[in-house]
């Protein structure tokens, strides 16, 4: 089945099904002689896992990770060749979908499955579901560890900064929020007064068997100018696709994303200019990107995701003998995937900064000429 692979440089290959045995990545194109820290992988899965509060799934998963290959035994350093990272999956409940199997569940991705192969693994989404983004963030986090010993200063933080008509997005100083601040909250809102109203509407929408959609926040820090291809492979053309092909991600906004067209030129425009022998922008509406190339600024996108696919009422609904049915759907659900999302988002984002710069290397070398006053 092609479409699993993402990358060029920093190749990675996402597999397995939600109630598969198991569920992992393949990366290739990983640099040799880098000592990886599997804990912070495991670290990153954890902010992931279903199970970790009353606002998620109760799926109880471990994630625990496990290195399969491109590991050296004795110093756990990468060898070069492909790294495959394998979790297990110990939770399922097939019969929590199994008398509704044939039934077209609504803005869910059965019936694509069945009209692009004739089949598809009925229990709990299969490839749909966002089990598989697992591989994602055990792939994101080996990348995001590269680009931290590499670039300094680099960062990625995402968080969720609106949930349905709980709205902090200007109330969040958004290039000083830190992981911290984003994980004191089971939302993860960093914004206290707005994640407590957030929690509310989550647990009420899961009490009415409904659901809530929202946006994340992502701002990525210490990124060097020059990364991205200036036509078909921009930067931000790459975040995109990699946003978008997250489930239940329905848009993606940069820097002043859809309020530029409110401005004109004149307001609009990011002026250049010299400070202590760097060259910056005075302002960052474009979000770090200009041309499809990053230009030193925080790299900033705004992600909006839309409610849950599953809720826990009757609904109308057809099945695939060619009857309308009512739907009354069960099992466990995240009644909001906002939160669970912002690791996954940042995976995504590291694997582009990633790429990016093993795609900037080989054309340019490392470092690379940069712009220097004259």
């Amino acid at each position: 089945m092609p479409g699993n692979t993402f990358g060029e440089a920093f190749r990675v290959t996402t597999f397995g099904e939600s109630h598969g045995p198991a569920v992992g990545c393949v990366i290739d194109g990983c640099p040799p002689g880098f000592a990886l820290d599997l804990a912070a992988v495991q670290a990153q899965l954890a902010r992931r896992r279903p199970g970790q509060s009353k606002l998620v799934t109760p799926r109880d998963e471990e994630d625990r990770i496990e290195a399969l290959s491109g590991l050296d035994r004795e110093s756990g350093r990468t060898l070069g060749t492909p790294i495959a990272l394998l979790v297990r999956n110990s939770d399922q409940r097939s019969s929590s979908y199994a008398e509704w199997k044939h039934i077209y569940r609504p803005s869910h991705a059965d019936f694509g499955y069945d009209a692009k192969y004739g089949l598809r693994a009925w229990e709990g989404g299969g490839r749909s579901s966002a089990r598989e983004t697992v591989g994602r963030v055990a792939a994101g986090a080996v990348a995001e560890q590269l680009l931290a010993a590499r670039f300094p200063g680099f960062a990625i933080t995402a968080w969720v900064e609106r949930v349905h008509t709980t709205d902090a997005r200007m109330l969040i100083d958004h290039l000083a929020v830190t992981r911290a601040q984003v994980d004191a909250s089971p939302t993860r809102c960093p914004h206290p007064a707005s994640a407590a109203a957030i929690e509310t509407a989550i647990l009420a929408a899961k009490a009415q068997g409904d659901s809530l959609g929202g946006n994340v926040r992502l701002v990525i820090h210490g990124v060097p100018p020059g990364l991205g291809e200036p036509v078909f492979d921009k930067l931000d053309a790459l975040l995109a696709q990699a946003m978008l092909s997250l489930p239940a991600c329905k848009g993606v906004e940069f820097g002043s994303g859809f309020a530029a067209a409110d401005s004109t030129g004149l307001q609009h425009n990011d002026q250049y200019v010299w400070i202590d022998g760097r060259m910056t922008t005075a302002s960052n509406r474009s979000g770090g990107i200009q041309g499809g190339i990053s230009n030193g600024m925080a790299v900033d996108l705004r992600l909006v995701f839309k409610p849950t696919a599953t809720v826990l009422k009757p609904q109308p609904s057809a099945d695939d003998q060619g009857n309308n049915v009512t739907l009354q759907a069960k099992g466990r659900h995240d009644p909001c995937v906002l939160p669970r999302a912002v690791p996954i988002v940042e995976a995504m984002a590291a694997l582009v900064i990633m790429d990016s710069w093993l795609r900037q290397r080989g054309q340019v070398g490392d470092p690379w000429p940069g712009i220097q006053p004259r």
